[in-house]
């Protein structure tokens, strides 16, 4: 008896006794989440984080979570909206926007593959989200984790955990959501047009973009401000080609540690009790759903623009559009390489990944404008 007594009693101080089916399902899912960044290879900077936060946000009484823990210091980061400007630091420090200055007229696929971004805000409505949650809810469509981040909390803090999970999860499950959609809309013939070289950029040219956009940006769309100052500031120190240490830094071991607390935040929101809900459920979908849309979009778009060149543009580049960079501009070189083994697409697909970080921008800036005054 004294045994048992002693078993029970040792049982009931475990977290086992608090584990819900909820909590075992979210549990499984962070570690699909794991073998999909190990085994698939599906961005592991972004699955391996989230689904590690996600399993120990679903162990019932864990310390790191618990307020005062490690990781609700790291979550602040997020709540106070300190880590988008500092990760657009980091993405500008190891962007060459060369591509986009040497083909400007490209930029447009920025705005086709953003179409997902509306079709979610309609759907969203219709759903019967508010005004508010309708806007943080459609940006997961632009594929940009700090500007999802940013926007949401703005405009709908309280859904911070669902659309943070949606948006960085799609971005590292677009290898898998994009190609079916990208050869659907595209003929074999297409897939294989191989593009000409861009024009050499100037040094000159690179430091002045930066610059230039910085001025353009803060003058005239103020809320989205921060994030693209630091990203410009990112690349400045890189193209300035004076403080290599500084942007080596910003791009490699600060970025790194960054991404570290900002994927463990993002997963530990992932608690049963507060995630598994009909909201999330729809949330979800509609963030699916703009993701297809603007991978559909862009190719179209592209589709478009290679008519009036003359055959000249693969539409491959279009899906690119989405501003995940440099995970889009990837998937469109994969997907041309399958046909074609010479075609080297990623520089061209450049060009429309970086507008989408643009796109995005604009559109969540003139969201925060029009929604929150």
């Amino acid at each position: 008896m004294i045994i048992l007594n002693s078993i029970r009693s040792m049982f009931y101080s475990t977290s086992l006794v608090h584990l819900s089916i909820g909590n075992v399902f979210l549990i499984i899912v962070g570690m699909i989440m794991i073998y999909l960044a190990i085994a698939k290879k599906y961005e592991p900077f972004l699955l391996l984080g989230i689904g590690f936060g996600c399993i120990i946000a679903n162990i019932p009484g864990n310390e790191l979570i618990k307020q005062g823990g490690l990781i609700s210091y790291f979550y602040l980061g997020v709540k106070k909206v300190v880590f988008p400007p500092l990760i657009f630091l980091g993405v500008g420090a190891m962007t060459d926007f060369g591509p986009m200055i040497a083909n400007p007229s490209i930029m447009v696929l920025g705005a086709f593959a953003h179409i997902g971004i509306f079709v979610a805000i309609i759907g969203a409505k219709v759903l019967h989200f508010t005004l508010a949650e309708s806007g943080a809810i459609g940006i997961i469509g632009g594929a940009d984790g700090p500007m999802a981040i940013y926007v949401t909390q703005t405009l709908a803090p309280h859904l911070m955990a669902q659309i943070s999970v949606a948006a960085y999860s799609y971005m590292a499950l677009m290898p898998l959501i994009q190609p079916p959609i990208m050869k659907l809309l595209t003929t074999k013939k297409e897939r294989n047009i191989m593009m000409k070289q861009a024009r050499v950029v100037s040094k000159r040219e690179k430091i002045c973009f930066p610059i230039l956009i910085t001025v353009i940006i803060d003058l005239l769309l103020p809320p989205i401000a921060p994030l693209i100052t630091m990203l410009m500031l990112g690349n400045l120190m890189r193209e300035s080609g004076v403080v290599d240490r500084l942007a080596k830094t910003a791009g490699g071991s600060f970025m790194n540690v960054i991404t570290i607390m900002l994927t463990l935040s993002i997963g530990s929101t992932m608690a049963a009790d507060t995630f598994l809900t009909v909201k999330t459920i729809k949330i979800v979908v509609l963030g699916l759903i703009a993701f297809m849309v603007g991978t559909a979009g862009g190719v179209l778009g592209a589709k478009f623009l290679n008519k009036l060149s003359g055959g000249k543009i693969n539409p491959l580049i279009g899906s690119a559009g989405i501003a995940s960079v440099p995970i889009a501009a990837r998937v469109s070189h994969s997907v041309g390489l399958q046909e074609n083994k010479y075609n080297f697409l990623i520089m061209h697909a450049m060009g429309p990944n970086l507008a989408g970080v643009f796109g995005t921008a604009i559109a969540g800036g003139i969201l925060i404008t029009l929604i929150s005054h």
